[in-house]
């Protein structure tokens, strides 16, 4: 008996499950604070990683309202992604961090993992208000290039991806000109916050 489209779906459904129960199965273990130390060290590794492929990122994001730093680890199995990841947002003016999830999924062509990195920086405090208390999801408009450093607007080599917000999306060979968040839900992470 030939399998159905639904069957095949649900198959892949599960195979993502799986795989990403996998991916955070040895985080589950370990007890929140370690889990928070964790993700500072993340945020500390990225923000290293972007400032030495695009240096004037720095001081873009020193002079931010805020910025919020994300690891995301995904898969691809044939028409169907999952992705889901941690991150921490931080408060320029008063110092507070905030720990937050992701997760996304979808549907595209495609077979393998992605390991990407996300920096958002927040000139207004309305954006990064708004990302925190309320989180975000990321639409279709949230897709776009970067833009190139002599247009204005946002910092260079960032992507607006809402207003107030920009994004900067590091992949194993550097900076990315084009967003890939669609889908994607940003929002506070209650354990690592202590509530």
């Amino acid at each position: 008996m030939k399998p159905s489209f639904y069957h095949t779906h649900a198959l892949i459904a599960v195979a993502v499950g799986i795989f990403l129960s996998g991916l955070t199965g040895s985080a589950n273990a370990a007890s929140p604070e370690e889990k928070r130390a964790e993700v500072r060290k993340m945020r500390s590794e990225t923000l290293a990683k972007l400032y030495k492929v695009h240096p004037l990122a720095k001081s873009e994001i020193s002079k931010a309202v805020g910025y919020a730093v994300f690891s995301n680890i995904g898969v691809n199995l044939i028409l169907l992604s999952a992705a889901g990841g941690s991150g921490l947002a931080h408060n320029n003016r008063s110092g507070k961090d905030v720990y937050m999830k992701m997760v996304s999924g979808g549907f595209g062509l495609g077979l393998g993992v992605k390991d990407f990195r996300g920096i958002f920086v927040f000139s207004t405090d309305k954006a990064f208000k708004q990302f925190i208390e309320s989180g975000w999801a990321a639409d279709l408009q949230a897709d776009a290039a970067a833009k190139s450093g002599d247009k204005g607007g946002s910092a260079a080599g960032a992507i607006t991806v809402a207003p107030g917000m920009d994004l900067y999306q590091l992949t194993e060979n550097g900076l990315a000109l084009q967003a890939t968040i669609q889908g994607t839900k940003y929002y506070k992470d209650d354990e690592l916050n202590g509530k």
